[in-house]
């Protein structure tokens, strides 16, 4: 059985993939959660849980900090590698944090271009969503292309979202 790592460790060890500073070869280890049960009926009355919101509740929850739109626009072009679809940010799309942001952003993306829905592309788009906005948050596009290859995520991070053949100029 293959163990996933948390999410937000995923990002981080991607993103300084991404930049180059990290090998393949490194392993995150998971954190260590440490719960204590309640022994007794008053020690049980005495945890009983509040409205306030969990703080390990996941990222896809969050409301995004910045309104729609995400994407101001999106090309498809010809390139040395074939054919690949630009899909430009805007400011808000950029600098946006919130789980749901990435998948409204996708929507954007789908209703200028329903083409876009292709094997690998989604994929493609989520890896720049992460980790471009971090690394190079200024690129005017990123290009996304029908005809590179489905991976694994790991593949997709090592890869600088690029998988199949070296990014176009």
């Amino acid at each position: 059985m293959t163990r996933r790592r948390p999410a937000l460790l995923v990002s981080v060890c991607a993103a300084i993939l991404l930049v180059g500073a990290c090998s393949s070869g490194v392993d995150i280890a998971e954190p260590t959660i440490s719960t204590t049960l309640p022994q007794t009926a008053s020690e049980e009355s005495s945890q009983t849980p509040t409205s306030q919101t969990p703080t390990s509740q996941k990222s896809t929850s969050q409301t995004p900090t910045l309104p729609p739109p995400y994407i101001e626009g999106a090309d498809w072009v010809d390139t040395e590698v074939g054919p690949s679809l630009q899909v430009r940010p805007t400011r808000n799309g950029r600098d946006v944090s919130g789980g749901t942001a990435g998948d409204e952003a996708w929507g954007e993306v789908l209703a200028l271009h329903p083409d876009a829905d292709r094997p690998g592309m989604r994929a493609q788009f989520d890896c720049h969503w992460t980790f471009a906005r971090l690394v190079d948050p200024e690129k005017t596009s990123w290009n996304l292309e029908p005809r590179r290859p489905v991976v694994s995520e790991s593949e997709m991070i090592s890869t600088r979202c690029n998988p199949g053949f070296p990014e176009e100029k």
